[in-house]
């Protein structure tokens, strides 16, 4: 008796944990089975979060093909709330099949009226095994029953919808079969079509047509099985623009433009969710064209535990990674074809390492780029010595819950100071001693003497940027926690007013960060205040005019530029010509680039797992790549047709790495312009150098307005090549004749000096003349170029004459 007794309750145990993991699968047929709890072992995959660790294994082997439905739909599981995923396959290797989150429909009767349960039916195959998973997904881990119902297989809807094509396609009457799906009900009517791309599109799906004025449709578009999973890729309600003229003026009315893929079917399903009345609708199809195109690839030592930055780090000109580790900085200096070679510094003490974002500058002025940590307590200073061999940390331990950091002369005194934005108090930023020390700390309307910078908290990124064109850097601020963005003009030597209200841009978004770039090529900086919530992304034209002292406020121009069709929300919005055609576009998450036309509207094109990252030149091609975070890979931009010119600042007066500077470019094109920024987006630390596509066009001057005031300017520079302007180099004259009769380059020079003289100029010879007066050189111009290789390192005069005997001077350096 004893053994039968021991021997029954080992059979308990086991059957107990049977269903526990899927090796040990319970076999289950048509009928009500009972759930007694979820505390099974769960296998990640496609359909099943990592995060739901727990599930319960059921085996289902049909005998012959049915209609299948799995259902804990029924009422003694009310207001419980289960989730479950079909596979098949082995346990080994199973395949996602079916799945329900919330298809149920028997309401809870207890807080809110949602059914919480699920339902799924789908076609099985005689002798096939399907394994049925309940996890704990929400939590749900009380037991439950769900019920196996087997039906004759029925034809599903999707599996007989209508083949369709572009054009206009009549629906007499919404009357068929739904199915239930995340996007659509059972409970529904519905009409299917079945529509194959020939190449990929981008399309749009309308019933916004004259001929069914005051309608109400609805509809889905589905990718996937009609016998196993489908998914729902889009939906569209109530986006029409046809008014009705009976009534309301409200359009109810359905428009969705989304992109497809060459063989793919997709499923365009009309349902009966306001009306079954027939109407038109038309698919309209426009060839996708890639702007420009990435090749990934993995750089196994960029490791570091922060790969978040790319700038110049040792003064080259050449864009390097720098990776951040509790005690470590790994710099990957780029050399030439785009190789690199990293160092590591160890860095000793407690930092606070860069949790929520990152700011370069060479705050020190030694020629090596220093590094901005922020983090949820504060700040911390990786400063590099004369040498550029080693990085101290510095805490000041100031309490700033930071966003974003930046570094830029706030008071113009020619030395980088370094803000922060606080989320929970005012701003706080540390000002430069003038000896390479950030020593003087202030948090905005607490310390004595402090900038007007933002008093109040829900600061998420600033963006230093010149709006007004008036050569000093003014202050963007993107907010959160349900306060107005603001704008701070900057009106020199440390004042700032707060000019929000005036400018109209401060509404009250959900936003982590705003894009500002000259959208519009008209020669001011527009801003694109960016999603991060429920808050729709504004597109802010500014309405700049020097001719008068009014300040004109921005104006909303959302609608029409393609974010009013861009659901995107992120954190991190940054802009930068990726295609080098010349105009501006816009990087956000969700595989996508909003691609500028010059006129502040955009066109999205979508890219797979493309996220928002550090952004630079890192193989010197002139073409802009990412950096991604995650794994530290570089998604390298492959270089179309386009031109481009990069200029690296080389600051004197003002700080070394000219921060702050205004660059313009000229050409046929007409005007581009950029802002050298430490800082921008929210969290990332992009390239310190100007870059600019020109598409076809050519070059006739570029122009850099420094902090100091001080202007530059290169005359004819060639296109396609890496610039390098040192402050005063290129000064501009008063004399316009003088200014253009020729352009030199490159400037800095090594061995030779190139001239490109105005058609009127006939050249003959040329004299250099060091910064005391002294000559250097006296020489005839031959194929419009001298040797200057023999002069030693400094800055010098040449001066031209021509066959008249005038004279004409421009300053250089040589290397």
């Amino acid at each position: 008796m004893k053994l039968i007794m021991l021997l029954l309750l080992g059979l308990g145990i086991q059957l107990s944990y049977a269903q526990n993991t899927c090796a040990t699968a319970l076999p289950i047929g048509a009928g009500i089975t009972t759930v007694p709890g979820i505390d099974g072992t769960n296998i990640p995959t496609a359909c099943s979060n990592s995060g739901d660790a727990l599930a319960e294994w059921y085996v289902y082997v049909p005998t012959q093909n049915y209609s299948v439905t799995v259902t804990s739909d029924l009422i003694q599981n009310i207001c419980k709330d289960t989730h479950f995923m079909v596979y098949t396959g082995t346990c080994a290797g199973l395949t996602c099949y079916a799945n329900d989150d919330d298809g149920g429909v028997i309401q809870c009767n207890v807080g809110n009226p949602n059914s919480y349960l699920s339902i799924d039916t789908f076609d099985v195959t005689a002798g096939t095994t399907y394994y049925i998973v309940w996890d704990n997904r929400w939590g749900q881990t009380a037991g439950f029953d769900f019920q196996l119902i087997e039906s004759p297989i029925v034809p599903s809807p999707c599996a007989t919808a209508t083949p369709v094509t572009a054009g206009v396609t009549t629906v007499t009457a919404v009357d068929g079969v739904n199915l239930n799906t995340t996007c659509s009900s059972i409970t529904l009517q519905a009409e299917w079509y079945a529509y194959t791309p020939t190449q990929n599109f981008r399309v749009t799906v309308s019933s916004d047509l004259p001929q069914n004025i005051c309608k109400d449709t609805n509809f889905s578009v589905y990718t996937g099985s009609c016998s196993g999973t489908l998914n729902c890729l889009t939906s569209d309600d109530n986006s029409g623009i046809i008014e009705c003229n009976v009534g309301n003026t409200n359009s109810f009315l359905s428009k969705k433009t989304f992109d497809v893929n060459a063989g793919t079917t997709y499923y365009i399903v009309w349902d009966s969710k306001w009306s079954a009345a027939g109407f038109d609708f038309q698919i309209t199809e426009v060839p996708i064209v890639i702007p420009i195109t990435y090749n990934i690839q993995s750089i196994p030592t960029v490791n570091s535990a922060y790969n978040m930055c790319v700038v110049d780090m040792n003064g080259d000109g050449l864009d390097d990674l720098a990776g951040v580790s509790g005690n470590n900085l790994r710099v990957h200096y780029q050399g030439a074809g785009g190789t690199f070679t990293y160092t590591d510094f160890p860095i000793a003490g407690t930092s606070n390492m860069p949790g929520w974002s990152m700011a370069a500058g060479d705050y020190n002025a030694d020629g090596y780029t220093d590094l901005l940590l922020g983090s949820t307590n504060g700040l911390s200073f990786w400063e590099s010595n004369a040498t550029g061999t080693a990085y101290t940390s510095i805490t000041p331990g100031q309490f700033i819950f930071c966003q974003r950091t930046n570094f830029s002369d706030l008071n113009n005194d020619g030395h980088l100071d370094a803000f922060s934005c606080h989320d929970v108090a005012p701003n706080c930023y540390y000002l430069n001693d003038g000896n390479g020390h950030l020593s003087s700390f202030y948090q905005v309307g607490v310390t004595a003497g402090s900038m007007s910078l933002g008093s109040v908290g829900g600061n998420y990124a600033t963006i230093f940027c010149d709006y007004d064109n008036d050569g000093d850097s003014d202050m963007f601020v993107s907010k959160c926690s349900g306060l107005p963005c603001e704008l701070h003009r900057n009106d020199g030597n440390g004042v700032f007013t707060d000019i929000s209200a005036v400018a109209g841009i401060n509404i009250v978004p959900d936003s982590w960060s705003s894009a500002v770039g000259d959208f519009d090529n008209d020669g001011d900086m527009d801003i694109i205040v960016g999603a991060n919530g429920s808050y729709p992304t504004v597109v802010y034209r500014n309405n700049l005019d020097l001719s008068n002292s009014t300040e004109e406020p921005f104006t909303d121009i959302t609608v029409g530029s393609g974010f009013d069709l861009n659901s995107n929300s992120a954190r991190d919005w940054i802009t930068y010509d990726f295609d080098n055609d010349g105009n501006l576009d816009v990087l956000s998450s969700g595989n996508r680039i909003m691609f500028g036309k010059g006129d502040n509207t955009f066109e999205l094109v979508n890219y797979p797992s493309m996220g928002v990252g550090a952004v630079g030149d890192l193989n010197n091609d002139g073409f802009l790549d990412i950096q991604m975070p995650s794994s530290g890979a570089i998604r390298y931009a492959v270089p179309n047709a386009n031109k481009w010119i990069k200029i690296v600042p080389k600051g004197t007066t003002s700080n070394s790495q000219g921060i702050g500077a205004r660059v313009e470019i000229y050409g046929s094109f007409g005007k581009r312009i950029r802002d050298i920024r430490s800082g921008e987006g929210f969290g990332y630390m992009s390239t310190l150098n100007a870059h600019f596509g020109i598409g076809t066009g050519t070059i006739e001057k570029i122009i850099i307005k420094w902090p100091s005031g001080e202007t530059d300017v290169i005359m004819n520079p060639p296109v396609n090549q890496t610039i390098e302007v040192i402050e005063g180099s290129s000064p501009l004259k008063t004399d316009e004749m003088v200014s253009q009769a020729f352009s030199i380059y490159p400037n800095p020079a090594s061995d030779a000096l190139y001239f490109t003289f105005n058609s009127s100029i006939q050249a003959k010879s040329a004299q250099v003349f060091d910064l005391n007066g002294r000559e250097v050189l006296n020489t005839t111009i031959a194929n419009d170029t001298i040797s200057v290789k023999k002069l030693a390192s400094g800055t010098y005069i040449v001066l031209v004459k021509d066959l008249s005997g005038r004279q004409y001077t421009q300053k250089f350096i040589k290397k």
